[in-house]
């Protein structure tokens, strides 16, 4: 599966230019509040025809400024998930999963059975229920099935979780590693949370201001200091495997270019592939190898590069072993270490997030 996807449009006073290929797998459109991100997604879906561009899904064109060629959204059978799961309020959970049905294609290239999505997401025990009486993530889940039950050739989800609070975004994210991981469908997901796209995301394409700043793996992506990015949210993310699990002290060893870390309170199986995020802000740097902490990761690593803010801090780039790590310290500390590019520091980790 190929997706390309080259837009220029303009609402208003803001500009959209932008252009990415996407090769399956979840494809994140990640940027603040007003990027375009929302702009590109409706392009894509059929629900908007850019000023120019075109749009390309598995050879077939569906937009074509140039030859005025424009595939209504019914035809292309994308599926579309929206900020608020749009349920019909007087139909049952069992209706609203069935009407997806009436979209799909006579002959759908990869079709989900109505009890696989619903042992999928694990709403079997809501298909008798009424809308009014689901959770936001519950009801969420049920506008995921019913997209599913589209058959779609390509599924869209513009900000699933924003409308949701913490507890029911660590409800769902789970379900939605499992629709990436147990079903064929490429997927492309707007969000403006590292987290989620850390979480869910194999290529990442950074929006701002209408353009398109960095496209590539989400590893490689999510570990630069860039604008588009809330300081307290830049961080590293890292890719390992799980070397072993001790049950006694509740400890995970996972094995990166960089060396080991230990992650408390996970349970992993040896062998599993993991991805692990560590936020800038909670990555401390010492000259010499500490001794006598608390922490129990502290890795070795060689000043990249720095790069000073108006605000009095230093973001840190190290190369250990081939593994980026980001550490955020004010600019007196940067000073008073003598840090520089091509030094040999230690970052002491004092947080680590697994994010799959």
């Amino acid at each position: 599966m190929t997706l390309i996807v080259e837009a220029k449009h303009r609402l208003g006073a803001f500009l959209l230019d932008a252009a990415f290929t996407s090769e399956g797998g979840v494809t994140a459109l990640f940027g603040r509040s007003g990027s375009g991100k929302t702009s590109l997604i409706r392009i894509i879906a059929g629900l908007a025809r850019p000023d120019e561009g075109r749009v390309i899904f598995d050879g077939e064109t569906l937009t074509e400024t140039k030859a005025g060629r424009f595939v209504p959204k019914h035809r292309r059978h994308f599926g579309y998930v929206f900020q608020e799961a749009r349920l019909f309020p007087h139909l049952s959970v069992r209706a609203n999963l069935s009407y997806g049905r009436w979209f799909a294609p006579p002959r759908p290239a990869r079709g989900e059975s109505f009890d696989h999505v619903v042992d999928l997401l694990d709403i079997e025990t809501l298909l008798d229920r009424s809308p009014a009486k689901l959770s936001g993530g519950e009801k969420q889940r049920v506008a995921i099935g019913r997209a599913l039950l589209c058959s779609p050739r390509l599924l869209l989800m513009d900000e699933p979780l924003a409308a949701l609070d913490e507890a029911r975004k660590a409800e769902i994210l789970p379900y939605l590693e499992r629709l990436r991981d147990q079903t064929e469908i490429p997927i492309v997901y707007v969000s403006h949370s590292i987290a989620e796209v850390a979480r869910l995301a194999n290529k990442v394409v950074v929006m701002r201001d209408g353009r398109v700043e960095a496209v590539g793996p989400a590893v490689d992506i999510l570990s630069r200091a860039s604008a588009a990015f809330d300081r307290k949210e830049a961080g590293a993310l890292l890719q390992g495997i799980v070397e072993s699990f001790d049950a006694r002290h509740h400890l995970s060893t996972v094995a990166l270019k960089s060396g080991r870390l230990h992650i408390p309170g996970a349970a992993l199986a040896p062998g599993r592939p993991v991805r692990i995020r560590i936020p800038s802000r909670d990555v401390m740097l010492a000259t010499a190898r500490p001794e006598g902490l608390s922490a129990l990761n502290i890795v070795e690593g060689r000043i990249e590069q720095l790069v000073q803010d108006a605000d009095g801090t230093v973001e840190i780039r190290l190369d250990c072993g081939g593994d980026s790590i980001l550490s955020r310290i004010t600019a007196l500390s940067c000073e008073r270490l003598d840090l520089r590019p091509g030094k040999t520091v230690f970052a002491v980790i004092k947080t680590v997030a697994l994010e799959s």
